[in-house]
């Protein structure tokens, strides 16, 4: 990473400037063709550095089941989880990748997942099921490390005074999959198509033009400060590829896409399992280590731990809270949890005539009990959100006390009182099936809004589904979860509250001028006190006037077996796979 102050070369020529309309906007790659399998939904990407400084930190219906689980029955097996997982702690098997000597080389890695690859566009994609694929074949120019901090990736970098002027240099015998070296011409054709497609996860900085500086330079100048900017690049829809998609069309190109990542397609099946094999050319000397890498599709997450404890898969992509301690303490597996930047919610289409209204969403609000649901259903591996951000990123407020509308019947009814609907209403809760605990959420949900008059019917639906339906605004509420890809607050309020954005305030249709006056001032405000205080604002809104309802903090829980070392987990979920092996 460069240290010093901006030392641009003389340019060699201009590539893009920025211009109304562009090639690839006219080819209709909007944001009607994303699509994806999971129901999470990934964040725009911020971070706050403005020099190379360390920065700081959606088949049939499935409704209801008839065995009702009451918010007491399932507070009291969680209690006795939390005890089995603290008991099981102490006697657990090591970290992943802990004690394992030196890497090995060899074999193949099978990763359950309970969402299929469907789509491996990188400008296009939204979800996690897509993005943590993507992710193992392109490569942006800086990344972020397992503590959140951006990095150079591709390529160094160094930031002008001004904040104004981004150089970044290509590392030294960089190639792409194909074993074509990497140019500053793919960079600015990767980047180009990006700001042009205007996909789910846009480049929203005020990019100015972007510039080839000799033979390994690209230089990114901006029309006014971005603060968020090196993170937004970090994102994995900012991934490098072949200028001219390597000569071939685009809809081939992406059946069979050339990056640098660690890992080429080998066979895919977008309803099934995909295959990778190594990237032979990959820049990281030795890495990966493994010779393949399957993505296995198992929609039940029940199925995914029976397949693990019976080492038909070597890890599994999720453990609901409820089995972290079965998982912890089963032989041969090795729970992973580590600290994410998520949130779960519940959500309100705010198109709807009762969700319009903002003293029902408000009553119920004052309905849930916060800590009894993270209590119940988190087992000990969550903790309760009072706001929108996660204290593990910049700006979250969560800390604060008053922010949040506390738990409170009376308020809830005072509240339902004073709106259009005083004496109730019937609606319709959506959730994916697969996911006992959304499931169970969904249950605590249910009984408690029926205290306030509320009647409450769930739907659960295939993931895929689910995803379809939400994407079409056709829910009245539901549960589902924000992830971001940097500790900055700027990409997760854009997405959750940005009107005019790609998700419309995810999927909430929620418009809040204030709320958009200050998401604009904090992307432009530096670091330190000022910016702290627009975000804080910011949440404070959002808490009062309830779009979506912020539960709990989840971890990110996966698992392997204890043959699995070096499995790196990120806060946004992604695994490094590169850094994986198999002991022998």
């Amino acid at each position: 990473m460069f240290t010093g102050k901006s030392c641009r070369a003389p340019l060699r020529r201009v590539v893009w400037r920025k211009r109304p309309e562009g090639i690839f906007a006219r080819r209709g790659l909007a944001e009607g063709r994303t699509s994806g399998s999971s129901e999470t939904s990934r964040l725009a990407y911020s971070d706050r550095p403005r020099s190379c400084r360390t920065p700081r930190g959606p088949p049939v219906p499935h409704h209801q089941t008839r065995t009702r689980l009451s918010f007491a029955a399932v507070a009291a097996a969680a209690l006795a989880a939390v005890l089995l997982l603290s008991a099981c702690s102490a006697a657990a098997s090591p970290a992943p990748g802990a004690g394992g000597g030196s890497p090995v080389a060899g074999g193949t890695l099978t990763f359950g997942r309970t969402a299929a690859v469907n789509n491996l566009d990188l400008n296009q994609q939204i979800t996690a099921n897509n993005a943590f694929a993507i992710d193992k074949i392109f490569e942006p120019l800086v990344s972020f490390d397992d503590n959140g901090e951006i990095i150079p990736w591709l390529a160094d970098y160094e930031v002008d005074d001004d904040g104004l002027v981004y150089t970044f240099t290509l590392r030294d015998g960089v190639s792409f999959s194909n074993g074509e070296a990497v140019t500053p011409e793919d960079v600015l054709f990767s980047l180009e198509r990006h700001l042009e497609v205007g996909g789910p996860l846009p480049l929203t900085a005020p990019i100015e033009s972007i510039e080839a500086s000799g033979d390994r330079g690209v230089v990114i100048t901006l029309s006014g400060p971005y603060t968020p900017f090196l993170s937004e690049l970090s994102g994995f829809a900012n991934g490098i590829f072949p200028a001219n998609f390597g000569g071939k069309s685009e809809e081939e190109f992406f059946k069979k896409p050339v990056g640098t990542g660690p890992f080429v397609v080998n066979e895919w099946d977008p309803n099934g399992d995909i295959s990778f094999v190594k990237n032979e050319h990959y820049w990281q000397e030795g890495k990966p280590y493994l010779d393949g890498l399957v993505y296995k599709f198992i929609a039940d997450d029940t199925q995914l731990r029976q397949q693990l404890a019976a080492g038909q898969i070597d890890a599994i992509d999720t453990v609901p809270a409820a089995n972290a301690a079965e998982v912890e303490g089963a032989a041969n597996t090795v729970l992973s949890k580590t600290k994410a930047w998520s949130t779960e919610q519940v959500f309100f289409n705010t198109q709807r005539e009762q969700f319009a209204d903002e003293h029902v969403r408000r009553a119920i609000a004052h309905a849930l009990d916060r800590e009894g649901i993270t209590a119940a259903t988190g087992f000990g591996t969550a903790e309760t959100a009072n706001v929108l951000l996660p204290p593990t990123i910049l700006y979250s407020a969560n800390g604060e006390k008053g922010i949040a509308l506390d738990f409170d019947v009376a308020a809830a009814k005072k509240e339902l009182a004073e709106s259009a609907y005083p004496d109730g209403f019937e609606t319709t809760l959506l959730i994916p099936s697969g996911n006992s605990q959304r499931a169970q959420i969904a249950q605590v949900i249910q009984e408690s809004l029926a205290e306030i008059g509320i009647t409450v019917k769930i739907e659960q639906l295939d993931i895929a589904v689910f995803r379809e339906r939400f994407f079409a605004y056709d829910f009245d509420m539901m549960i589902n979860n924000g992830q971001s890809d940097a500790p900055d607050p700027n990409g997760f309020i854009t997405f959750q509250a940005d009107p005019e954005g790609f998700s419309k305030s995810y999927w909430t249709h929620f418009t809040d001028a204030r709320v958009t006056e200050l998401m604009h001032e904090g992307r432009e405000t530096p670091d330190g006190e000022k910016r702290e205080a627009i975000y804080r604002e910011i949440q404070q809104i959002l808490a009062e006037k309830v779009p979506y309802i912020p539960l709990y903090f989840p971890s990110n829980l996966k698992a392997t077996t204890e043959a699995v070392q070096g499995f790196t987990v990120l806060p946004n979920g992604s695994v490094r796979f590169q850094d994986a092996w198999l002991a022998r």
